[in-house]
């Protein structure tokens, strides 16, 4: 099932004890497209808080009803490190974050990677100040950590010339992958809006506040027609990569 993260946003978090607060943000890992962890504003809860949560706790999601269901409960998500909003997330908050629920690590980085050939190292024993110190003070932030607030009004680099902006993402419920960029093309074509799959793009400069993709203007301008309305379902996936002369993500 694919929804946008702006349409996820507000969702609210059921814990296996009660509600606790609402999606306000997503963290993703810029080379593989999973998403990492769920930023939580736990509202009047928790005095303001801010949380993550990982996929991997994940137990369901309701679109009709706006909410997200974790195995988590309130006490376990309270005593978890503690995230300064202010600040990137850092590899030894991460380490921590994963010690503390006991989640693995994954060679090569730290966090959820979605479906793929991640593969997990030896875990870390459970969290304390002994095994993970001053992870609050760290300060080396992880490069392939990304928020979709933050990449959220990125320019688009085509393979002649800018165009446009990052509008939205396209997130699988079942795998927590980002298959879609949704691309607002401002003056360039009308200014209508295109998807663009994230297995075409090169890079994501944080310097200059690009995506850098293999296509060029034409092939974007001529592609499936996109709308707020379109369904995104197969028909109309297979469409938009028969275009661009692409296999799907869906075949093996």
């Amino acid at each position: 099932m694919l929804n946008k993260a702006k349409n996820l946003k507000n969702f609210t978090l059921h814990c296996a004890d009660g509600e606790i607060g609402k999606v306000k943000d997503f963290y993703f890992d810029d080379q593989t497209w999973g998403i990492r962890y769920l930023l939580i504003n736990t509202g009047n809860w928790l005095l303001n808080r801010q949380v993550l949560v990982s996929p991997l706790s994940i137990l369901s999601v309701n679109n009709d009803e706006a909410y997200i269901t974790t195995k988590l409960t309130k006490e376990q998500i309270e005593n978890s490190p503690n995230l300064e909003s202010e600040k990137p997330v850092s590899e030894q908050f991460q380490k921590a974050f994963h010690s503390y629920y006991e989640y693995p690590l994954y060679a090569g980085h730290v966090g959820y990677a979605g479906i793929g050939t991640v593969l997990p190292i030896n875990p870390i024993d459970s969290f304390n100040d002994k095994h993970i110190d001053n992870y609050e003070n760290d300060t080396e932030w992880d490069p392939h950590l990304r928020s979709t607030h933050i990449v959220s009004g990125y320019g688009i680099q085509a393979l002649e010339d800018q165009f446009g902006h990052v509008d939205d993402f396209v997130i699988d419920l079942e795998t927590w992958k980002i298959h879609y960029l949704e691309i607002k093309t401002t003056n360039w074509f009308q200014g209508r809006k295109v998807l663009i799959s994230c297995n075409w793009i090169n890079q994501i400069s944080w310097s200059e506040s690009l995506v850098y993709i293999n296509l060029s203007a034409d092939e974007i301008n001529k592609s499936p027609e996109y709308t707020e309305e379109t369904i995104i379902d197969r028909d109309y996936e297979t469409k938009l990569h028969d275009h661009y002369n692409q296999n799907g993500y869906w075949i093996k």
